[in-house]
């Protein structure tokens, strides 16, 4: 029996299942992603995502009528 975790609720402090973690591919993904990727250009990125995030419009979330 395959067991159900929430990875973003029980893999804060690291992956529990270990070599049994469902997302081994995305784990493997990222730590290229921050070998291969200097601190300047992931500090520009996230600069660049903040800029475009401030230039949207507001999004509403009204609440439904009952």
């Amino acid at each position: 029996m395959e067991q159900k975790i929430n990875c973003a609720v029980d893999c804060v402090n690291g992956c529990v299942l270990g070599d049994k973690c469902p997302n081994l591919e995305f784990r493997e993904a990222a730590a290229q992603f921050i070998e291969d990727t200097s601190l300047d250009k992931m500090l520009e990125m996230a600069e660049e995502r903040l800029r475009r995030k401030m230039m949207e419009p507001p999004k509403w979330v009204l609440p439904d009528d009952q």
